[in-house]
């Protein structure tokens, strides 16, 4: 029996600052499930943190922290390709061609341009512009077929569609077009003081996002600050108690249970006992990946080989693509 082909799935995360729950029940915590099912490439985005200006032992610690937390979570090294964005080099020599294939009205439409330009002030630089173009190499270069993204990421996504189709277009089947990858389970994660947005790692208010290295008693103290409401009642309803609705959501991840069940536990109990309850979870869920993390912090030279061997695999890969690339575009070969 001819073997089916596994498709092949590309995701990234910015190195700039530490992983949260959103991050880990929302999205990586289904890359596990992944695998052994797809080829997987799981990227730590080094470069596009330098569209905004970083004190660089603080980014080269976030880069190294979220290759260590990508392993400590569970995504095992010999069947996923782990690495640094910045360690292969093909990544911005392929942005560069796709910048000359990319159009300044696409670019300026993208809305994350427009709401990163009201924040940054005077420092509205080129890479903030053209980042859409490197985003769309990193999946274009290892032709990745599935793209798991948020809500926010979506339009950056059709942005890389649309230039490989172009290309494509142009040149012949260069590209694999890619799509989005909607996780079976998981969901949005909310911030625990403001619960009507998502919660992020760049939130200045560190009360709102619990992080995946956060210290039980830092973890147990953030939910028990969590907003509620003064109805003192348990019962899932986003838009009139949105806190304890994204408290459930937590719990109900976090345990498999449904909302239906996670409700029915807390019938009768007050906020105090429902809160202690999720924060102990949390704590759980969250102590065997804090331990291994610690193991792996550890051990610099396994660490440093294994980033080198995966850079290595990477870039194995991308030059395949960017070769013919090069070759169709006319440019000279090696």
């Amino acid at each position: 029996m001819e073997q089916v082909k596994k498709k092949t799935i590309f995701s990234a995360i910015q190195a700039t600052g530490a992983l949260h729950i959103g991050h880990y029940l929302g999205a990586v915590k289904n890359w596990i499930r992944l695998q052994d099912e797809y080829n997987c490439l799981y990227c730590v985005a080094d470069l596009h943190s330098l569209t905004v200006r970083n004190e660089p032992a603080e980014l080269r610690k976030s880069a190294n922290s979220l290759f260590l937390t990508y392993l400590a979570v569970g995504l095992c090294p010999e069947k996923n390709i782990i690495y640094c964005q910045s360690h292969v080099p093909a990544h911005t020599q392929l942005a560069w061609v796709l910048n000359c294939y990319s159009y300044m009205g696409e670019l300026s439409r993208m809305t994350q341009f427009k709401d990163k330009s009201t924040k940054q002030g005077e420092n509205i630089n080129a890479g903030l512009f053209t980042y859409p173009a490197l985003m769309a190499a990193d999946i274009l270069l290892f032709q990745a077929d599935l793209v798991p993204v948020g809500d926010d990421q979506k339009q950056h996504l059709e942005l890389t569609r649309d230039i490989a189709n172009r290309f494509n277009h142009i040149y012949g089947d260069v590209f694999t077009v890619p799509e989005v990858y909607i996780p079976k389970t998981g969901g949005k994660i909310m911030n625990l003081q403001e619960p009507e947005k998502k919660m992020s790692k760049s939130d200045e208010n560190h009360n709102g996002t619990i992080f995946i290295l956060d210290e039980p008693n830092i973890i147990m103290n953030k939910i028990k600050r969590a907003v509620t409401d003064s109805d003192a009642e348990v019962r899932f309803d986003k838009e009139n108690k949105s806190g304890v609705s994204n408290l459930l959501s937590i719990y109900s991840i976090i345990t498999k249970k449904s909302i239906e069940e996670c409700v029915g536990e807390f019938e009768g109990k007050g906020y105090g006992d429902f809160k202690k309850t999720i924060g102990e979870a949390v704590v759980e869920e969250l102590r065997p990946i804090q331990q291994k993390y610690k193991e792996l912090e550890a051990d610099k030279a396994y660490i440093n080989e294994l980033a080198k061997q995966n850079a290595e695999k990477a870039s194995k890969m991308a030059y395949k693509t960017l070769n013919k690339v090069y070759k169709k575009v006319g440019l000279p070969m090696l």
